[in-house]
């Protein structure tokens, strides 16, 4: 599945319930979602894993889609390596 199919089939499932909790109580679940993968990175747990960065992709969708951002067209900004210096791998000094 494409990154804006999912994104559309998230919509169609979620967004009547996301647009009446609004962007700043989706964006608290998400971040709930994202201590979750947190733990469960922690466990080492690849099937957790797996469930929980679905879980926050999926939130991270339902976000991108409130505030009307194709996230398909969002990760262009990376299309050609590091937005800053264009390189891949990444050539800038380490931070």
């Amino acid at each position: 599945m494409r990154l804006s199919e999912f994104q559309k089939k998230i919509e169609a499932i979620y967004m009547t319930r996301d647009r009446a909790r609004g962007s700043a109580g989706t964006f608290v679940w998400f971040v709930e979602e994202v201590g979750e993968l947190a733990r469960a990175i922690g466990r080492q747990d690849t099937a957790a894993r797996r469930e929980e960065f679905a879980d926050c992709l999926a939130w991270l969708a339902t976000l991108a889609s409130l505030h009307g951002i194709d996230l398909e067209e969002a990760v262009q900004k990376y299309a050609r390596g590091c937005p800053r210096c264009r390189k891949t791998p990444c050539g800038c000094s380490a931070k």
